[in-house]
């Protein structure tokens, strides 16, 4: 696809490529030569420039993939090599990375742990080129469910808005659908086992995952919820009362430790369980809970690097290769701005626009002698120009002119308020795709020293599932 031109040259950040300047056409997407496959590679440049694909091509491709996730079981098994890949949200770029680092997708097998949605702003872009992927390579290319995969975390956080903003309401429905038939387990050459959240009191054989209803939204309790929604316990320890204990953090689910996990390996005989669902400052963690064994009993992955622009971590993959398994670190890349809220640019000048009318104004309205105004007007300043504006009549001219440029003064003091204030937010909601973290506590990270801890304390309250009793 050709660029935008720019044929006055003007652009600001020119490194910056420009943009394609229309949707990318069906035979570039569907060629021929791909017996009707996506080209993967294409939309993979086309998105990376911030190009968009039609809706039509988008429901081509979601119902294409569909038919592939509804004939892959819940559980799945796979052999390595093998790259495990957590939490991506929404972050497009990061996730271009994630195939640089965990090998070509046409000759490396993937898993995806889920959550490829929320949170960050380029969600529908991640799924596209994810779908993709999928389509050309059904047999490499693994997609499992996430919590955030379902109608009621993606109406909370950003994925529908995302949605309605760049296409609407039906496309959204569509990826809602699709969601249901995601596979929810792996099984890694016959000794781990990979999920999202975690096991339940309900999974004492990991056969019982095939038994699951899965081509629904998730429920609020059971053996679905917990595999998308439990915890291991954050101990060194992993003493956790009784085997599993309510998960009042996320507001459903459990906690498990190292004897309900010690349990359910043995039975399986298995080795250890991988998972994603919770960030890490690092891009994992090894909950190594019983220091005679060599190999930690949980592991968690997570691939969205500096979450939520504002965490400061790094992402991390698995990759297993011949039975051995290394795990790979990157930073965060950089990726185009976005106003928050999906916010348009007509919506964000209008505190500009209003600062600069109400200049202009004042200086319009001031006597020609420059008279300076060296006073803000007061309460019965106001009161008293609303009573001379009202009175048509009135004989002191030279009062009723200050008294207006005092009141216009005001209210150009008050618009450059609302412009800084308005500028503020931006900056901060900016540095939080969702917005869901509050201006005051993104202050507060921003300027921290431990800005992981401190946006993870922030934003707990966002890893409670909505609509629970908080």
């Amino acid at each position: 696809m050709q660029p935008l031109c720019d044929p006055a040259q003007d652009r600001v950040v020119k490194q910056v490529p420009l943009p394609p300047h229309r949707p990318l056409d069906n035979d570039l997407m569907f060629p021929a030569k791909n017996q009707g496959k996506p080209d993967w590679k294409l939309i993979k440049e086309h998105l990376e420039r911030e190009g968009r694909i039609a809706k039509k091509e988008v429901i081509k491709l979601v119902t294409m993939a569909n038919k592939i996730f509804k004939n892959e079981g819940s559980l799945i098994h796979l052999s390595d090599p093998l790259t495990v890949v957590g939490d991506i949200h929404g972050q497009f770029y990061d996730f271009l990375k994630i195939l640089d680092i965990g090998g070509n997708p046409e000759a490396q097998k993937y898993v995806f742990l889920g959550d490829y949605v929320d949170r960050g702003p380029f969600s529908i872009e991640v799924l596209i080129l994810l779908y993709s992927l999928k389509i050309n390579y059904p047999r490499t290319i693994y997609m499992l469910r996430g919590n955030h995969e379902c109608r009621q975390l993606t109406s909370f956080f950003n994925f529908m808005d995302e949605c309605k903003y760049k296409y609407d309401q039906e496309l959204y429905d569509v990826f809602m659908d699709s969601f249901d038939n995601l596979p929810l387990a792996c099984i890694i050459n016959n000794q781990f086992i990979a999920l999202h959240g975690g096991i339940s009191p309900e999974l004492r054989n990991v056969t019982d995952v095939n038994l699951v209803e899965r081509f629904r939204e998730p429920p609020k309790n059971g053996l679905f919820c917990d595999i998308l929604w439990a915890d291991p316990v954050d101990n060194d320890d992993g003493i956790c009362e009784g085997q599993f204990r309510i998960n009042e953090v996320r507001g459903c689910s459990y906690f498990y430790g190292m004897e309900a996990v010690s349990r359910f390996l043995e039975r399986n005989k298995l080795i250890s369980v991988i998972r994603a669902h919770e960030a890490q400052l690092e891009g994992y963690k090894m909950h190594r809970w019983d220091g005679g064994q060599d190999f930690p009993m949980v592991i968690t992955i997570f691939s969205a690097p500096n979450y939520c622009d504002v965490y400061n971590n790094k992402g991390a993959v698995i990759k297993f290769k011949n039975n051995d398994l290394n795990i790979q670190q990157y930073n965060y890349s950089q990726h185009p701005y976005l106003l928050p809220n999906f916010m348009d640019i007509f919506t964000w000048s209008i505190p500009f626009v209003a600062e600069k009318v109400t200049e202009v104004l004042f200086h319009i309205i001031q006597p020609r002698d420059g008279e300076a105004m060296d006073e803000i007007v007061d309460e019965d300043d106001i009161a008293k120009f609303k009573e001379l504006v009202g009175d048509q009549q009135h004989k002191n001219k030279d009062v009723f002119l200050k008294s207006k440029i005092k009141f216009v003064f005001r209210m150009m003091q008050i618009q450059k308020g609302l412009r800084q204030q308005s500028e503020s937010l931006v900056q901060t909601k900016g540095a939080c795709p969702d917005s869901r973290i509050p201006k005051t506590l993104l202050d507060s990270i921003k300027d921290s020293n431990g800005a992981f801890q401190t946006a993870k304390m922030a934003d707990s309250i966002n890893e409670k599932r909505p609509g629970l009793s908080q």
